[in-house]
C-alpha cells in the first residue's frame, strides 16, 4: 500500500483592522463556492510560509500585510488532498492599497464575534475559533441560561383554578 500523501502547506491571513477582520468569499467557480475563508494559498516549493501569505494576499486581494503571530496549523483532509493550513494573524502594511476582490466573489470586514455566524469553508472554522480563543472573545463553556416560559404562558398559569377545584 502506498504511504499517504503528504499535506500541501496553505497559508492564510487572519487581517485585522479597527476592531474587525476581513472574510473573503469564494467564488462560483471553485471549489466550496460562497463559503468564506480566511484569505490566503499553497506554499511554493522551497517558500517560507510568511513569504507565501505576502505573495498570496497581493495576488487576492493586492494589498500588502505584515504577518504578525501565528495560530495553531490545521490538517484538514475534507477533499481528498490533505493539506495543513497555516494561519498569521496579520494587520495591513502603512501605505497598501485597501484590500480589493481579485479573486473573490466579495471582501467583508466582521466583527470577530460573527466569524461563526458566516458560512466558514471547514478548515477555517478550527482557525476562527483558534483566533477567538487566542483574543479572548471565545464563548466559554459553563452554565447555560434556563429557558424562561413565554408571558403568554405565564399568564396562563396565573388563570388556572387553584388546588382543591375551587375557582376564584
Amino acid at each position: 500500500m502506498p504511504p499517504p500523501p503528504q499535506p500541501v502547506p496553505v497559508v492564510c491571513a487572519i487581517i485585522e483592522r479597527g476592531g474587525r477582520v476581513l472574510l473573503a468569499r469564494r467564488p462560483a467557480h471553485k471549489h466550496r463556492a460562497h463559503q468564506w475563508e480566511f484569505p490566503g494559498g499553497k506554499v511554493e516549493r522551497g517558500e517560507r510560509p510568511a513569504a507565501a501569505l505576502a505573495r498570496e494576499i497581493r495576488e487576492e486581494l493586492g494589498c500588502a500585510v505584515i504577518p504578525g503571530a501565528d495560530l495553531p496549523r490545521v490538517a484538514d483532509a475534507g477533499d481528498g488532498v490533505p493539506i495543513e493550513l497555516i494561519p498569521f494573524v496579520c494587520r495591513l502594511r502603512r501605505g497598501s492599497p485597501e484590500p480589493a476582490p481579485l479573486e473573490h466573489g466579495e471582501i467583508r470586514w466582521v466583527a470577530p464575534g460573527a466569524l461563526l455566524r458566516h458560512d466558514l469553508a471547514a478548515p477555517d472554522r478550527p482557525v476562527a475559533r483558534a483566533y477567538l480563543r487566542r483574543t479572548g472573545q471565545a464563548k466559554r463553556p459553563g452554565r447555560r441560561a434556563r429557558a424562561r416560559p413565554s408571558p403568554r404562558r405565564r399568564g396562563r398559569r396565573r388563570l388556572r383554578a387553584p388546588a382543591g377545584g375551587a375557582r376564584r
